[in-house]
């Protein structure tokens, strides 16, 4: 069964950190992916959190898969800023492979996050955002598939 945003909304955190250690790393994507935040799942405010940050906050990532590099899109204008390097090592949640996106040598702002991503299905990731190697939230990105 395909899974959604909503789902992923709906979902406690031990749940998605389950989903999570579950999925293979999958590739490192390239080109634009529509990003939600996951803060307070599993709660009546999750859908509507998500809602205001995508569109004041952040809406998403576009990743150089080639090169190896992402931008995020932030603001109510979309501007492309807050660059990290993206490359596959082990997760610091369960030490398997996962995608990482680290900002701890491109960002001012940043650096000390460190985002992970997982394929749960086609051209869609969860992802884990840590703060200084604590976990904070988790994330999803959903890329355009053919």
């Amino acid at each position: 069964m395909a899974l959604d945003v909503a789902q992923l909304l709906a979902m406690t955190q031990a749940q998605l950190d389950d989903l999570f250690e579950s999925s293979p790393a999958g590739p490192i994507p390239n080109g634009p992916a529509n990003g939600t935040a996951i803060i307070a799942s599993d709660t009546i405010f999750s859908k509507e959190i998500a809602e205001m940050i995508n569109v004041f906050c952040w809406q998403g990532k576009t990743f150089d898969g080639a090169h190896g590099v992402l931008t995020n899109r932030i603001s109510v204008l979309g501007i492309n800023a807050i660059v990290a390097e993206v490359y596959t090592a082990p997760s610091w949640l369960d030490q398997k492979d996962c995608i990482v996106l680290d900002y701890s040598k491109t960002s001012l702002v940043a650096k000390w996050v460190r985002d992970e991503i997982r394929l749960i299905g086609p051209g869609f990731y969860l992802g884990l955002v840590y703060w200084d190697s604590k976990k904070l939230i988790h994330f999803c990105l959903e890329f355009q598939t053919p």
